[in-house]
């Protein structure tokens, strides 16, 4: 079919709005395919929406090809099912609430677990109905507290959904398979760039997870790779922990220290009054120093916890002074708990931490752990084994203790891997060092297991007639935020210049001058481009200059131009290849012959 421009919903921007960050958001506002709306929320222009509509199609083949069934849910939905699987709760401020007129609480969904499990629930009965794999492409919504970066963070965002359903374990991991495949067929025609990495499993378990990432600049998510083939994003990376050490002999030295309440200080007082470190300072990785560094340090981090209760309790960790808290890592080990740094007031309620000078063990005993005077959980980082020796905090303002060996002087509550990942540090694999690379998050697959089916009471009759809780397993695609980074990926300091499969348009034809021949010629151009099966954008204004068509043209991105011009007379027009910046001059007939080819 044929769009004219003269009668189109649509004006283009010349400057860029100023509130966008990244080239997506900037291109996508001037360019007339999305309009802002609200922080994080947009408004879907027709240019908008035509992509959007040839992405998600892309995405119903695949889901087809796989044996997935299409259905779709109600954005606005009951508190009841998030409250039987504890998400009304555990979502925190993360969602929107709302009440209607009778009192009665709803939420607008963010994810939609529980109303799939309901569905299935509510209509089969038997092993005989499963496997079955259904989906959904549907609005989502989240209460961002820093919506950001245009279509790539927002409050409101489209998502494809799918949930497979087995009976056995076996089954689940077919299902998991076929989905994942699907998930690799749909980037690869989009020309998209994906590593698969492995993912954290979080609050709802499961035996798998993995995000498909998309390796760019603006990406917000830390992934780590070997050259061997290990691929996982931090939150899922496992440090492994140093084999331990003979427990030596001696007692831990406590020595003065004035002015010394971060790393840098006590590392530059220990070179200037203590010897050189001793072997087996800080474990292995420490070997051979001559002087003392961050990694002979253990650093201890007081966290806040705030639990869904409200309850907020106090966490110390001891890690490597060289290393820091990952705030990523850090949230995922203690969800669905609320994780912040301790706070002024919550050192005033416990004076047994001295601030600056916190430590596991002083002269007067044990300071942190369960057990301790204090009764503050302590938990370590996995480099800290049996027999390795540090310097720390002693306690006391203005003291720390050397020599002070885990193991022999003190312990922990526990282990927790939350320490910031490096480039150099060894894959968990055995298959190398890894390196730190950005990305961004475009696919997700995950093995769910039996925890929805369990909370909300999804069996059926197994072989021998006996009722078995259904495995599920759980797989989003972000439909909106893989057009932004699409946007992210084909532009230029013109515009856009979108991938063929999911251009607007096949076709743009520009009309230029002031010759009624130019306008005529163009019409008989687009007819023909229409009766070949093109769909056809076609410049028809009357009275705009050339100028602001080629500008308009580029702007929008359509990656097929013809332009109907000065040799219109002749039956000559000009193919523009928005990607190449190729242009040659062929007849009319030439000019439909080659774009109905491709």
């Amino acid at each position: 079919m044929v769009t004219r421009l003269s009668t189109y919903f649509l004006r283009t921007l010349r400057e860029d709005p100023a509130d966008a960050e990244v080239t997506s958001h900037r291109l996508l506002v001037r360019a007339g395919y999305i309009r802002r709306a609200a922080p994080g929320i947009f408004t879907w222009l027709p240019l908008g929406l035509r992509v959007k509509a040839k992405l998600e199609q892309i995405i119903r083949d695949e889901m087809a090809a796989a044996g997935a069934f299409e259905v779709h849910f109600p954005a606005l939905l009951p508190r009841d099912p998030y409250e039987e699987s504890g998400r009304w709760t555990s979502y925190g401020d993360g969602i929107f609430r709302l009440q209607d007129r009778k009192g009665a609480d709803y939420l607008l969904a963010p994810t939609h677990e529980e109303m799939f499990t309901l569905l299935v629930k509510d209509l089969y009965s038997s092993y005989k109905d499963l496997p079955l794999s259904i989906y959904q492409i549907q609005d989502k919504y989240r209460d961002e507290a820093r919506p950001r970066a245009g279509l790539l963070r927002g409050r409101e965002f489209t998502m494809k959904d799918a949930y497979s359903f087995d009976y056995t374990d076996e089954g689940q991991d077919a299902s998991y398979q076929s989905q994942r495949d699907a998930y690799e067929r749909i980037f690869q025609r989009l020309n998209m760039e994906y590593v698969i990495v492995a993912a954290d499993n979080g609050l709802m378990g499961g035996a798998r997870s993995e995000e498909f990432l998309h390796p760019i600049a603006v990406g917000e998510d830390t992934f780590v790779r070997s050259s061997g083939g290990y691929a996982a994003n931090v939150e899922a990376f496992v440090t492994l922990p140093p084999a331990a050490l003979e427990i030596p002999a001696g007692a831990p030295v406590v020595f003065d220290s004035p002015g010394t309440p971060t790393i840098e200080t006590l590392v530059a007082h220990s070179n200037a009054h203590l010897d050189a470190p001793a072997s087996g300072i800080a474990g292995p990785a420490t070997h051979g120093a001559t002087q003392w560094t961050a990694a002979h340090t253990l650093k201890n981090v007081v966290l806040a916890l705030t639990h869904l209760d409200g309850q907020r309790e106090l966490v110390v960790v001891g890690l490597p002074g060289d290393r820091d808290v990952d705030d990523k890592r850090v949230e995922v080990a203690f969800a669905p708990a609320a994780v912040e740094p301790a706070t002024e007031a919550d050192f005033a309620k416990h004076p047994g931490l001295v601030k600056g000078y916190i430590g596991p063990w002083s002269a007067r005993g044990a300071v942190l752990g369960e057990e301790s005077t204090t009764g503050i959980r302590f938990l370590v980082d996995p480099r800290v084994v049996a027999g390795t020796a540090w310097i720390t905090g002693a306690n006391e303002h203005e003291k720390h203790v050397h020599s002070l060996v885990y193991g022999r002087d003190f312990g922990a509550d526990g282990v927790i891997d939350v320490a910031t990942v490096r480039a150099g540090d060894p894959a968990p694999d055995g298959s190398g060092p890894v390196e730190l690379a950005r990305g961004m998050e475009i696919g997700h697959v995950f093995q769910l297991g039996r925890f929805f089916a369990e909370k909300l009471g999804l069996k059926v009759l197994d072989e021998n007639g006996k009722l078995v809780t259904v495995t599920m397993g759980s797989y989003g695609i972000g439909v909106t935020r893989i057009l932004a980074i699409l946007a992210e990926l084909n532009n230029d300091e013109k515009g856009l210049i979108w991938p063929a499969s999911i251009a607007p348009f096949d076709v743009h034809v520009v009309a230029t001058g002031r010759d009624a021949v130019a306008f005529e010629v163009a019409e008989k151009l687009v007819a023909e481009l229409e009766a070949a099966g093109k769909d056809v954008l076609f410049d028809d204004r009357p009275k705009v200059s050339p100028g602001v068509k080629f500008g308009d043209a580029e702007l929008i991105g359509v990656p097929q131009i013809v332009i109907v011009g000065r040799g219109a007379a002749e039956g000559q027009v000009e193919l523009w290849d928005r990607r190449t910046g190729d242009r040659q001059n062929v007849t009319v007939d030439e000019a439909v012959a080659a774009l109905a080819a491709r």
